[in-house]
């Protein structure tokens, strides 16, 4: 039987996670803040294995507890999935609040997957799934915007951390993801008072679904409402380029 980790487990692309895992034949180790409904929901997966571990991943006791988990428990799947819905201008944004993000989608997803890692790598065999968005490629976007600066660059960090990580594993039998969805049907926007019942969603569940069947055709980064993935083939073509143009010499454009 395998065993996967899920983290924001307690609702949303978690909770949706969970259950498709479950249905699936996985146990589960599922992490959240809220015990309540994390052992609602492991009385509704009878089929399988729930162990509910209660953990701010805000914190490093959080992360340390859970990354402990990780390194002990031959994990066949890890979903980094939790994360915080703090957006606003970047000089306002209270100081609790930018560390929270940075720790929750930055920190967690990066020291757990360094415990886990090990022990997938001894047997050959392991998937990591880490939830970012769209929003990462959203950095251009004209100003305006609804301010969410640390927000995107967080996720921005996890497809670029992802694609390189992945690279890294090539040949090892482990594997690193990214999904990136839009704008998803969860509490994720109601908690800051956001009302955006108006606006088309995606299902936590459709999400899921892409999630997994993006890992079994092989994509690094799936954006489940992206009918063309040639879109973000071309992204990454022109990350390439211009990465493989520089050269020592200063720019003429920079020159007097």
């Amino acid at each position: 039987m395998s065993t996967a980790l899920v983290t924001g487990a307690s609702s949303g692309i978690g909770r949706a996670f969970a259950e498709r895992l479950a249905a699936d034949g996985h146990d589960l180790i599922v992490v959240g803040r809220r015990k309540d409904r994390l052992e609602e929901l492991a009385s509704t997966l009878t089929t399988v294995r729930v162990e509910v571990v209660v953990a701010d991943l805000a914190s490093d006791e959080g992360i340390g507890a859970v990354a402990a988990l990780a390194a002990d428990r031959p994990l066949s799947l890890l979903v980094n999935n939790a994360g915080v819905s703090h957006y606003g201008p970047m000089a306002e944004l209270p100081v609790a609040h930018a560390r929270e993000l940075v720790g929750v989608k930055v920190v967690a997803p990066t020291m757990l997957t360094r415990a886990a890692l090990p022990g997938m790598l001894a047997r050959g065999a392991g998937t990591i799934i880490t939830v970012a968005g769209m929003l990462a490629f959203g950095g251009p976007a004209p100003s305006g915007q609804l301010a969410r600066a640390i927000y995107t660059g967080t996720l921005a960090h996890l497809v670029a951390w992802t694609q390189t990580l992945h690279g890294e594993l090539a040949g090892t039998g482990v594997g690193a993801h990214v999904v990136c969805p839009g704008i998803v049907a969860t509490e994720f926007h109601s908690v800051q008072g956001m009302d955006l019942s108006a606006v088309p969603r995606m299902s936590a569940e459709d999400v899921v679904t892409a999630a997994l069947a993006g890992v079994a055709l092989g994509e690094v980064v799936t954006a489940p409402g992206l009918e063309d993935p040639s879109l973000l083939d071309a992204v990454f073509q022109a990350d390439l380029a211009a990465f493989g143009a520089q050269t020592p010499r200063l720019a003429s454009r920079y020159r007097s």
